[in-house]
């Protein structure tokens, strides 16, 4: 691929850029022609903090914006969600999701969960 590398640097970095991005639509792909959608994204962060699903889409207490968190993850950064797409699912705002994403890191749990998809 040609690039200016006074702007994105050595091939080699824009080549591995490109690979790593190549990777995680394919890994978004696979999972979601898996049948994984946002609904089971949910049920399984509840599932894995013991919650109700009814709990994570409506509540304010802490481990309910965790498993928020662990869903937003998920949906928006593995699974290619848009964030106005997961805020409907949730009702929460598109600020509440896009915030999520942006702050918070991949938790134990949310890994975890992928892992246990991906296997």
């Amino acid at each position: 691929m040609a690039s200016d590398s006074r702007i994105l640097g050595s091939g080699e970095f824009v080549e591995a850029m490109l690979r790593d991005v190549e990777e995680r639509q394919a890994d978004s792909l696979r999972l979601r022609r898996a049948g994984i959608g946002l609904h089971e994204i949910v049920e399984a962060v509840a599932r894995h903090r013991g919650l109700e699903e009814e709990e994570v889409i409506s509540g304010g207490r802490r481990v309910i914006t965790e498993a928020r968190n662990d869903i937003c993850q998920l949906a928006v950064k593995r699974l290619g969600y848009s964030g106005a797409e997961v805020a409907r699912h949730l009702g929460v705002t598109t600020s509440c999701v896009n915030r999520h994403v942006a702050t918070g890191e991949m938790s134990f749990v949310a890994q975890s969960i992928i892992d246990s998809w991906s296997s």
